[in-house]
């Protein structure tokens, strides 16, 4: 519903979820009508993802070099933290590679942290999940040099230990809005999780920009 009205879609628009994963909001949109293509990296996902679609299309690729589809969607949707795990020069390519793809009067959403919130409410370590003897261990930190966020994540599962490293690129809406109008979009906006206005309670932030 969020997707939907925030992009003012239609049934019949083309759409391309960007880092679909399992492809849940693809199959979703498409189920509405809308003539959805889901790009992924991971063949995992997109097994899934193809394993419950009805009419949506779900093709394997990178985001920073998408396929010819110059002028192809009317929609693109980046949702749930998918954007800005590369360096911020690849980053701003992937944005242009949205741009790209987009008709002429189209509309892009990203769904991302909210940089005023997450910091407010971060935590250096801390348990994410525990089962009996087995745990799940955070410890976190943050680069202001570089805006990035390190999660250092320790499973410890039948008496065994793995270790993880989680890194994703924190942004505020600033700094996203004046990449967008570098990529050529106009009518930059930023939203929370219910839809209203970007505050600084808010958990998400969903920014939404069109091309002219």
């Amino acid at each position: 519903d969020l997707v939907w009205r925030l992009l003012d879609l239609e049934p019949g628009m083309r759409v391309l979820d960007l880092a679909c994963g399992h492809g849940v909001l693809a199959n979703a949109l498409a189920a509405r009508g809308c003539r959805v293509t889901g790009l992924d990296s991971s063949a995992v996902f997109l097994e899934r993802a193809r394993a419950d679609a009805t009419d949506a299309e779900f093709v394997a690729g990178d985001m920073r070099a998408l396929p010819a589809w110059t002028g192809r969607f009317d929609r693109v949707v980046n949702w749930t933290s998918a954007f800005g795990y590369f360096d911020d020069v690849t980053n701003r390519t992937v944005l242009a590679e949205m741009a790209r793809v987009l008709k002429s009067g189209g509309r892009v959403a990203l769904d991302l942290d909210n940089l005023t919130k997450f910091l407010m409410s971060c935590t250096p370590s801390r348990i994410t999940a525990s089962r009996g003897d087995d745990l799940l261990v955070d410890h976190n930190s943050m680069d202001p040099l570089t805006a990035r966020f390190e999660v250092r994540r320790t499973v410890i599962r039948d008496g065994r230990a793995r270790n993880l490293t989680f890194v994703k690129r924190l942004f505020g809406f600033p700094e996203l809005r004046d990449w967008c109008s570098a990529a050529g979009f106009t009518v930059v906006a930023g939203y929370g999780e219910d839809g209203e206005p970007l505050t600084a309670d808010h958990h998400r932030m969903i920014v939404t920009a069109a091309l002219p």
